[in-house]
């Protein structure tokens, strides 16, 4: 059994880089264009790709056109539980939140922040529950989610914002550390001037303040900190804090996934949590599920047969699912 609890429908900032990659992904998930062989790559081809492009930019990600290129790609890769998920950060209704806590200041770091929250904080929390609620309807593999970013002392404005919607399931996320956002390539310099163990005790305790609030349901790729390679030399110098996770987790009921997103996105290539950390979690019975974190259709379900080799090879039994934020196992398979 195949399971992706946690997939993208955009993601922004809307560069040239992201307006080519959605071409891309559209050529690779359009079963009636063409692959490149034959009549592909002609003028004809290229103007239908256009207006295709165009389409998609007019009807913006909430349309089921775009939602199907994902679960149809999905099902033909053997996926047969699908939880779409967005950032908080991209809903103007949760801006205050991220300006109350982010690195917003005259510093290099806080005006780079600045312009990428206005680029990716575009669209409505309401727009988009109203959509994928509507889309459940006839699509009975489809989940809604949100991924959360948690920071220390937001707790009560963060639970405000999440209420009132009926979620299948809550991701709770750490992408920032004091403000800073770790997983930025633009802001990976600071990594320079960081000691690992201490970095990494910072990170994992922001992770247990994040079981403990209860407000999540699966903590999101748990050691997402060594997004561009930082780490200790020794990552068995990690176990303590690993097994510290573990434990909380197990406390506050949370499961955790094995996210394949750093592994085909991102220069660490290496999913999360590592084998090692995986260990840990298996040994302690934290719950697991798996996720690719795609951003695009044409990458939903990435490396998710190699992420469940992993988790059997751990000692895994069964993938936890959410629905209605009321878990549930499922028979791993083969």
């Amino acid at each position: 059994m195949k399971v992706d609890m946690h997939f993208h429908l955009e993601e922004g900032p809307y560069s040239l880089r992201w307006l080519s990659r959605t071409m891309q992904s559209l050529v690779a998930t359009d079963v009636s264009a063409s692959t490149g062989k034959g009549p592909g790559h002609t003028q004809d081809w290229a103007e239908e790709m256009s207006a295709k492009l165009d389409l998609r930019m007019r009807q913006g990600c909430f349309s089921e056109e775009w939602l199907d290129r994902y679960l149809v790609t999905g099902r033909s890769r053997g996926i047969s539980t699908f939880g779409v998920v967005d950032h908080l950060y991209r809903f103007r209704e949760c801006r205050s939140y991220y300006e109350k806590h982010m690195l917003l200041d005259d510093s290099p770091i806080g005006r780079l922040q600045e312009a990428w929250l206005n680029q990716v904080c575009v669209t409505s929390l309401d727009e988009f529950v109203t959509f994928i609620t509507k889309a459940k309807k006839d699509r009975p593999d489809l989940l809604l989610g949100i991924e959360a970013d948690f920071f220390e002392g937001g707790e009560a404005e963060l639970g405000r914002l999440l209420a009132g919607y009926d979620w299948d399931h809550v991701i709770g996320s750490v992408h920032f550390m004091d403000g800073w956002g770790f997983d930025n390539p633009e802001t990976q310099s600071q990594f320079a001037d960081m000691e690992p163990m201490g970095a990494y005790g910072r990170y994992f305790g922001l992770l247990r303040q994040a079981c403990q609030s209860r407000l999540f349901d699966i903590i999101a790729h748990p050691d997402n900190l060594k997004v561009f390679g930082f780490r200790p030399d020794r990552e068995a110098d990690l176990i303590p804090y690993y097994r510290h996770i573990a434990e909380e987790m197990v406390l506050a009921g949370v499961a955790t996934e094995i996210n394949t997103g750093l592994a085909y996105r991102y220069p660490v290539a290496e999913a999360c949590p590592s084998p090692l950390f995986l260990s840990v979690l298996a040994e302690h019975g934290v719950p697991i599920t798996l996720s690719s974190d795609s951003h695009f259709p044409d990458d939903i379900g990435q490396l998710l047969d190699e992420a469940r080799t992993a988790a059997i090879g751990a000692g895994y039994k069964e993938l936890t699912v959410f629905e209605g934020r009321r878990s549930r196992g499922i028979p791993i398979g083969k």
